[in-house]
């Protein structure tokens, strides 16, 4: 039986409410968008050691113009997180790569972020903080195969009325 519309309610709020509350956070935090390209490129850089991302990367992943990550890379290159190098294979184009200085700062926020999630459950027991984590990771796989079947459905539509 699938759930009530009431109780897909109760999930559509639940939802909205923990996702308004993180976005407030992090408009909380101070250059909270340098910090983005920060962490994005330590990802980078703990999947593929030495690899670097160019400036257009960081815009797509982070969903912004180009122009938006210059001041960014500014700051963090400012504070010694970041080193900018010219793409050898684009010369009109730089490779941007942490520093030991960034590395260390992405463990830091790392280890702040857990830290403070740890907090919002600290009087969960571990089945509960896992029974939350295992529906949030079914609900993100029954959201890519819902939204997947409606572009197949979409794409089919759209061929039979365009033959």
């Amino acid at each position: 039986m699938p759930p009530s519309p009431e109780d897909v309610a109760r999930l559509v709020n639940a939802l909205f409410t923990v996702a308004s509350g993180l976005d407030r956070a992090r408009r909380n935090i101070p250059d909270a968008a340098a910090l983005a390209v920060l962490q994005i490129i330590g990802t980078v850089d703990r999947d593929e050691p030495g690899r670097g991302v160019r400036p257009s990367e960081l815009a797509q992943v982070l969903g912004v113009h180009r122009s938006a990550i210059t001041h960014h890379l500014h700051t963090l290159t400012g504070a010694g997180h970041v080193s900018l190098a010219t793409d050898p294979n684009d010369r009109r184009s730089s490779i941007v790569s942490l520093t030991a200085s960034g590395r260390a700062e992405t463990t830091r926020l790392a280890a702040q972020g857990m830290a403070r999630f740890a907090s919002f459950v600290a009087d969960w027991t571990p089945a509960e903080v896992n029974d939350l984590a295992r529906l949030l990771e079914k609900f993100e796989r029954s959201k890519t195969s819902a939204a997947q079947k409606s572009h197949t459905q979409k794409s089919r539509t759209e061929r039979e009325n365009n033959p």
